[in-house]
């Protein structure tokens, strides 16, 4: 299906998912924590399962989980023109029998969706706090994306527990550096992690991104923290496993 597009737009393709999305170097591309963010996520074709991306920027997350996820998907997205982006991309892979966009707020999200209703929530949040000392992109839709200027962690985490049935997933990226702060947010919310995955650009290097899976009032303990997953050689090469995720082969 053709879409208008904006004059700062392109259409780029995730070829490993056959899917197209609209991206703009100007408002909002996605990154690798997209994609492995979605990979993260196991399948599940069940045909009545609901899943609800928090924070969906140009919905890159949620249509990466065409292929993974069976049943409904709801996009969740404050800032209108990253909302537009996403319904558009909907339309583009006629998706719109499985997808719907919300465009608000996502402390408001109880007032388009029931607590206790959903199966799956991810989220690829703002990574930094909003304080005096931060330094903030000046393009608006960087910013809010990347900081915590509309929303923060407690209010992320407190809306994806609120969502999920009893024994439903979470699945976030977000920073090592505040992976406690995660954790203890999590808890205090009843979603206990049970997954996690460090993520590092090169070998030898500290991993600057966490994948965490967390299950709404699951049992205590039984943490598994998963192997490392290096995404370039020293060289800079994405690694066979990287390529997989981007294109489909390992070439």
């Amino acid at each position: 299906m053709q879409v208008p597009l904006q004059a700062d737009e392109r259409i780029d393709q995730l070829s490993s998912q056959g899917v197209q999305i609209i991206q703009s170097s100007q408002v909002f591309a996605f990154s690798l924590d997209a994609v492995l963010l979605a990979h993260f996520v196991p399948e599940n074709h069940r045909q009545h399962l609901k899943t609800v991306d928090l924070c969906a920027g140009n919905g890159a997350v949620g249509l990466f989980l065409n292929q993974h996820l069976g049943g409904q998907i709801w996009e969740v997205e404050l800032q209108a023109r990253l909302a537009d982006m996403a319904q558009r991309s909907i339309s583009l892979n006629d998706l719109g029998d499985r997808y719907h966009v919300i465009n608000d707020d996502l402390a408001n999200v109880y007032d388009y969706l029931p607590k206790d209703s959903v199966d799956i929530v991810t989220c690829n949040p703002p990574y930094f706090k909003d304080d005096q000392h931060s330094q903030k992109n000046p393009n608006q839709y960087l910013a809010i994306a990347r900081h915590e200027i509309r929303t923060n962690l407690a209010i992320v985490v407190d809306r994806m527990s609120g969502l999920l049935k009893m024994n439903g997933h979470a699945y976030m990226v977000h920073r090592p550096d505040r992976l406690t702060e995660i954790l203890s947010t999590m808890e205090a919310s009843r979603l206990v992690p049970k997954r996690l995955q460090f993520i590092c650009p090169k070998p030898q290097w500290e991993a600057n991104m966490v994948l965490i899976d967390a299950i709404k009032d699951g049992r205590p303990g039984g943490l598994k923290v998963l192997p490392e997953f290096v995404v370039a050689d020293e060289n800079g090469e994405y690694q066979p496993a990287m390529k997989e995720l981007l294109y489909g082969d390992r070439k």
